[in-house]
């Protein structure tokens, strides 16, 4: 009876576990780009979706403050071209919004030039997923807490 138990609840917990990634998508990951150029990175968001963006520039030798050329422009439209966020000069940012329409919503990022040529490296999350028309139907159902853990793959 007991192997029956404990094959029960682990069922139950690898259920619950892929029903949790149905409703939220994490994508987070460590880009490179050249100062003077543009990288661009576009996710499929769904209308009434609620998004949260994250953005962080990593220095290039630990524990030192960022140099002046470290700095970067973001900005995230939508598929029909609205920005939802825009900030120049910049070492982080965040961003968060309801999408309006469904369709690839684009965040990109870019570095003026500098001479020599600078690598900036930049640790990017970004989070979708509950509908925002639920959130009465989530409150009734109970408290839900989504702990994500931060994955970093380099592009």
């Amino acid at each position: 009876m007991t192997n029956l138990t404990s094959i029960t609840t682990k069922t139950t917990i690898i259920f619950l576990m892929f029903s949790l990634n149905l409703f939220v998508n994490i994508e987070s990951l460590r880009l490179e780009i050249e100062s003077g150029s543009t990288r661009c990175i576009s996710e499929e968001i769904k209308r009434n979706a609620m998004t949260v963006g994250t953005y962080n520039v990593i220095s290039p030798i630990e524990d030192q403050p960022l140099p002046p050329s470290h700095r970067i422009a973001a900005r995230v439209t939508s598929p029909r071209g609205n920005d939802y966020h825009y900030k120049d000069g910049v070492e982080s940012g965040n961003f968060s919004f309801t999408a309006g329409d469904t369709g690839n919503y684009m965040t990109c990022f870019w570095a003026p030039k500098h001479y020599p040529i600078t690598k900036i490296s930049i640790e990017f999350e970004w989070k979708t997923g509950i509908n925002t028309r639920d959130w009465h139907n989530i409150a009734q159902k109970g408290h839900i807490d989504f702990n994500s853990k931060r994955l970093i793959s380099t592009i």
